[in-house]
């Protein structure tokens, strides 16, 4: 009976308030009571998994994660992957890289095939291990072969001595592949068993120590028994590799063969048959490619022979026009191979002329691109009816702006004397060296051309000890010119024998540098109209790498040999294939043959500390490519002006401008600069920040004066001007001292450039009144693709420091 009429709480039971979740996680599930919006919110739905979901799915991420890397170390070196590319980069002229090449020929089993007319190179195959690797020996001291290889390298190889690790140029080499970008690397130290044992040990803890500063948590090989060679080989294989961002974006390879069939109306240009394995990204047959060194080519098709480093060579036949898979192999009889390669040679693709990207890299100016239609009676009267109503007659200079034309103060006399084509004919930089022995040129006038030719170093060798001098003189005047840019920056001496107002004319004066409006679009230089500009560049360029990453692009397959057939190459490039340079291609991105202005964030590298002036010509290693150029230096802000700087400061990062092809970042960039005696000097080191015309650079010079008279809040300037009109002409911008004070000129007083000025508080004897004038400048098309081959370092015996070994 109990258990028929159970308990049933009445109407007066208590009610308690259900708990409120407020903003936990699972709020929001428990309110919308199982419902679920019409449109899925992505966010919300990842942040209410439970927790159990959540762990789940942080194991998935982490394990695809792991799969991804284990697979690209599988595949590194596989059947199906390119070969193990390692480079063995000598790093003291005394180490024993022949040793090293020996004991890594003789792995068990392991078949070596010489590289053909090329010293040091071989290729060592492990059916056991089902690894295949390809060993290049960079030239020592030849700098551009050490970082084109570094570009496509998988592993590095450094090869050091026993005693003193590396030399001087090892160290240059170093300094210039870290700022490139370092691959996955291993040290090696062939030799040193003929040291007495306590030599060997204190020599082993001084290298050990060095290389702790220089390589944090690298390990360093031995490399004297067979036994130390294929732990070497195992620990390349099996390391973790290391990603350089400008290269996993493109396709890239280097050759292993090349052929050059001179073309029917010139010897020297035709095409050049490049042999490799694909590298990087899958390499469309319409997309150009850049020979490091040499410059931008089309490619006509994409041939597929034979491979040569099978781990197990057999020969497949393919049926004409079926698409090769990567599973299938097209491999090398080793018995007459070169008949089946001439016969087993298929075409994978041609390139198609609708879809081929075009080699034009300037933009054709349209002379008549700025014209306007005549315009009508009606127009013409209604123009001159509203002049007439606010109607203002100034005379200003020749190639003043709207903006300066606001400045000018309404005076009869002003100017009277003034001669605009004396005016034209006056060179803004010209003047200020003369004045002031700054040695800088501005971008308009062919005068200054001849004078900047006489600065940019040439490549001449050292035949007199004359000439030798003259260069120490040269370069005191630099530094001169570098101390006194640092105590006085941006100051010049007025001139005395041209009025101020025809000598900076082309300047102005601003409210304040960071906050007044200036046009990025006013007073362009010709050059601008050959350049490209994007809309938005860094919307571009994601538009670029997401299709990059998400797209599947037909082409040749990462692993796969083929053979390119590149159009309208120089035969120089084949010489120089022959002379034992490495040849490294790079596919292009969409409009980077382009021409634009290219900023760089760089930092002066501690090695170097002779002053480098802008515009002075400049070697710029910039991801894949090598250029020369006379750049701008500005200062690095956030602000929409950059303040033009005169010198590379060795205390703060700096933006170097300059024209030169579009690349997408991130790339690094290394500056150099060639000795009289072909040596390339690193100057700095940093990164592409990005690619925009539109930034302004603004140079700015000071005018100084000294107070003569001070009275309360007034004081009598001289020095600064030297006849009247001059200080009626800059009578309206604002005047400020080295001690902070503020102020403007009030009037002239007498004929020779005394003026009286009000200021914001009394000014001290010893205070200096400056006026400071702004001018936009522009980089100087200087652009040159092609870079002379450095000579080499001069090498002295090492670069370690001296370290007190402990003695017993």
């Amino acid at each position: 009976v109990m258990a028929a009429g159970a308990h049933r709480p009445g109407p007066l039971k208590q009610q308690n308030k259900a708990h409120k979740g407020g903003k936990h996680s699972g709020s929001s599930q428990r309110r919308a009571g199982g419902r679920v919006p019409v449109k899925a919110q992505p966010r919300r739905r990842l942040r209410d998994l439970s927790r159990v979901d959540r762990r789940h799915q942080a194991l998935q991420l982490r394990r695809q994660r792991k799969e991804a890397v284990l697979a690209e170390k599988r595949s590194l070196g596989s059947r199906d992957g390119p070969p193990h590319l390692v480079v063995v980069v000598l790093l003291h002229s005394r180490a024993a890289v022949q040793d090293t090449l020996r004991l890594l020929q003789s792995q068990d089993s392991a078949v070596v095939r010489a590289d053909e007319g090329r010293a040091g190179g071989f290729a060592l195959l492990c059916p056991r291990l089902k690894q295949r690797w390809r060993f290049v020996t960079a030239q020592a001291g030849d700098l551009h072969a050490v970082l084109d290889l570094a570009k496509v390298a998988d592993s590095l190889l450094f090869i050091l001595d026993p005693v003193d690790g590396w030399d001087t140029a090892g160290e240059h080499c170093l300094s210039c592949l870290f700022a490139q970008g370092l691959p996955s690397y291993a040290l090696a130290v062939p030799g040193g068993t003929d040291l007495p044992p306590k030599k060997r040990i204190d020599a082993r803890k001084k290298l050990a120590k060095a290389i702790e500063k220089r390589f944090p948590e690298a390990k360093l090989f031995a490399l004297n028994t067979e036994q130390e060679s294929s732990l070497l080989l195992r620990h390349l294989s099996t390391q973790k590799q290391r990603h350089l961002a400008f290269r996993d974006r493109r396709a890239h390879l280097l050759a292993y063969a090349a052929e050059f069939v001179p073309g029917q109306e010139s010897d020297l240009v035709g095409t050049l048959k490049v042999s490799g394995f694909v590298r990087g990204q899958t390499l469309d047959v319409n997309s150009l490619v850049h020979i490091v060194g040499h410059g931008d080519f089309q490619v006509s098709q994409v041939d597929a022979p034979p491979d040569p480093f099978s781990l197990n060579p057999r020969v497949v036949k393919v049926v004409k026009g079926q698409k090769r898979s990567q599973d299938m192999e097209i491999q090398e009889d080793p018995v007459n191979g070169t008949d089946e390669m001439e016969e087993d040679v298929k075409v994978l693709m041609k390139a198609d002329p609708s879809k081929q990207e075009s080699l034009q890299s300037e933009v054709v100016p349209d002379p008549m691109e700025g014209e306007q239609t005549w315009p009508t009676e009606e127009e013409l009267q209604e123009a001159e009816d509203s002049l007439k109503a606010n109607r203002r007659v100034v005379k200003v200079p020749k190639g003043t702006s709207k903006y300066q034309a606001a400045w000018i103060v309404d005076d009869g006399e002003e100017g009277s004397e003034k001669d605009d084509d004396e005016d034209d004919d006056i060179d803004d930089d010209l003047m200020e060296e003369a004045v002031s022995q700054e040695e800088e040129s501005s971008e308009e006038e062919p005068g200054e051309e001849e004078s900047e030719t006489m600065t940019v170093s040439e490549c001449l060798r050292d035949d007199q000890y004359d000439e030798k001098m003259e260069e120490d003189e040269q370069m005191l005047e630099r530094y001169k010119q570098e101390r006194m840019d640092e105590m006085f920056p941006d100051e010049v001496d007025t001139p005395r024998d041209v009025p101020a107002r025809v000598r900076f004319q082309k300047y102005r004066g601003l409210k304040s540098f960071r906050t007044s409006p200036w046009d990025p679009k006013e007073n362009l230089p010709r050059d601008y109209a050959r350049i490209f500009q994007f809309q938005d560049f860094s919307r571009t360029r994601k538009h670029l790498f997401r299709q990059i990453e998400k797209e599947e692009t037909e082409g040749a397959s990462v692993g796969w040999y083929i053979t390119l057939h590149v159009c309208n190459v120089p035969v120089s490039v084949m010489e120089s294939f022959k002379e034992g340079k490495p040849l490294v291609l790079f596919s292009l991105l969409p409009h980077e043959q382009k021409m634009s202005v290219l900023n760089f964030l760089v930092r002066r590298h501690p090695s170097n500390t002779e002053p480098v002036r802008a515009k002075e010509e400049l070697i710029f290693h910039c991801g894949f490519r090598r250029f020369r150029a006379s750049p701008l230096f500005s200062q690095h802000t956030s602000a929409d002006k950059h303040k033009l700087e005169r010198f590379l400061r060795p205390d703060a990062a700096l933006v170097v401008t300059v024209y030169a092809p579009i690349t997408f970042p991130p790339a690094s960039v290394l500056l150099f600069k060639q000795r009289t005696n072909g040596m390339h000097d690193l100057i700095a080191t940093g990164s592409l920040l990005s690619v925009d015309p539109d930034r302004i650079v603004i140079k700015r010079l000071v005018l100084s004066g000294h107070p003569f008279k001070i009275f309360t809040k007034t004081a009598v300037v001289r020095y600064m001007f030297f006849n009247r009109e001059d200080v009626m002409w800059f009578k309206p911008v604002e005047l400020r001292t080295k001690w902070g004070r503020r102020g403007h000129i009030k009037e002239p007083l007498g004929t020779h450039g005394h003026m009286k000025c009000h200021f914001d508080g009394q000014l001290k004897s010893q205070d200096t009144v400056l006026l400071n004038l702004y001018k936009r400048v522009f980089p100087k098309w200087t652009y040159d693709p092609h870079v002379p081959e450095p000579v080499p370092w001069v090498r002295s015996e090492s670069a370690l420091p001296e370290q007190e070994v402990e003695m017993e």
